[in-house]
């Protein structure tokens, strides 16, 4: 499968993000291009190489234009400018930065991704100031640079769709930084509210200054599901994204894409046995289980003792979500004890396609097994037409399958 590795070992902003990953990329205009369809203007984008300690990256510097700004105070240290205020043009909340990707024709995914990086910037923010979601005015995300920040990190994650994502310890360093608020101690608050709100590892390192910004924060907090040194992958390519500052330590993000040999994935298999409950009540706990995030689950019918009839339930998840499937089998039945075990299961690699059929448009699990590829429509989408056309579902299949040899 194919993973990102963050090295986050000497913090991570937003532009340092945008950096590195353009260089995965490798398609220069790709970002801007992405961004045009925001609509919001008052910036362009600077991207540049430049050398830290001898190390080659990309810097990329949003740079605001002069006419909207008077006040213009972007000064080039991208560690501290999310505190710098720009005049009051970009006070916007939450709900107007919402309000624009929602408007903009981006890809779906990388909206989805974006509202939740601005979220979790949002939450912090709003504790740390004392104020509601709705009020929060905060420098940060509404400033154009990091609603650019944020909304072209979800656009290269999602250009580049990896399996996984995972990421270093991530160093911040120590002392005083200056903002808008006079002075004060990093981590500033909202980066520590973030990581503080989340599964993020982070420590201080020996560097007299602030390395991880709010934006940062979010954005590794969001990305990366485990944290800790690189696990056993074949590196096919490293992008560098370079920060702004000068120190006794390289000042860059660097991400390295490559590949993990799926090995079997370890599932949890629940199993319940349940001879007192209605079948409404089973039905429904089923429902609760699979949209919940169980991977599957099913009954099977069985007799318990006394000759009783009765269902056991099966569920498959991930070790995550053990204790919620738990919360929701003694909450929905009449189950006072239940097993666990872990198992390893083998999973073909799949991705969702649509197919465009005689019919109309049907989604398909497309799946590889060495060097076939098999496509399976979705039964969904081909009931729908199977009723729409008035034909049987078993010729409806047998038409989508067709395109398909």
């Amino acid at each position: 499968m194919r993973v990102l590795y963050f090295d986050c070992s000497s913090g991570i902003s937003g532009n340092m993000t945008l950096g590195a990953l353009m260089e995965l990329i490798d398609e220069p205009d790709y970002l801007q291009n992405e961004l045009n369809k925001l609509h919001i203007d008052g910036y362009h984008l600077h991207v540049s190489k430049t050398k830290k300690n001898g190390i080659t990256g990309t810097y990329v510097d949003v740079h605001l234009d002069h006419e909207h700004h008077h006040d213009h105070r972007h000064e080039h240290h991208h560690d501290h400018r999310h505190e710098h205020s720009h005049g009051h043009h970009d006070h916007r909340n939450l709900f107007d930065v919402n309000h624009i990707i929602d408007e903009s024709k981006i890809d779906e995914k990388a909206k989805e991704l974006a509202k939740k990086i601005f979220l979790r910037v949002a939450l912090a923010e709003s504790k740390v100031h004392n104020e509601t979601l709705e009020n929060v005015h905060f420098h940060e995300v509404g400033a154009i640079d990091s609603i650019v920040d944020i909304i072209g990190t979800a656009i290269l994650i999602t250009k580049i769709n990896p399996d996984k994502i995972m990421s270093s310890v991530v160093n911040d360093g120590y002392g005083f930084i200056e903002c808008a608020h006079g002075t004060i101690s990093v981590p500033v608050p909202a980066t520590s509210e973030i990581f503080a709100a989340s599964q993020v590892k982070s420590r201080q390192i020996d560097i007299d200054t602030e390395l991880v910004t709010p934006t940062g924060a979010a954005i590794i907090a969001e990305l990366a599901e485990s944290f800790g040194t690189m696990p056993v992958m074949n590196v096919t390519k490293i992008g560098w994204g370079c920060g702004t500052k000068d120190l006794k330590i390289p000042n860059v993000l660097k991400v390295s894409m490559g590949t993990i040999e799926s090995q079997g994935e370890e599932v949890v298999v629940i199993e319940t046995n349940i001879d007192d409950c209605s079948g409404e009540v089973l039905g429904f706990t089923m429902e609760q289980l699979l949209n919940n995030g169980a991977l599957d689950a099913f009954f099977t019918p069985i007799y318990m003792k006394k000759n009783r009839p009765a269902y056991r339930l099966t569920i498959v998840c991930h070790e995550g979500k053990l204790e919620e499937m738990k919360d929701i089998l003694f909450k929905q039945t009449t189950t006072i004890g239940l097993r666990y075990r872990l198992e390893q299961r083998t999973v073909l690699e799949r991705e969702i396609i649509e197919l465009s059929t005689p019919l109309g448009l049907v989604h398909a699990k497309k799946v590889y097994h060495q060097d076939q590829v098999y496509i399976y429509p979705e039964y969904e989408d081909v009931k729908e037409l199977a009723i729409k056309n008035n034909i049987s579902i078993q010729t409806a299949f047998d038409i989508c399958r067709k395109i398909t040899d």
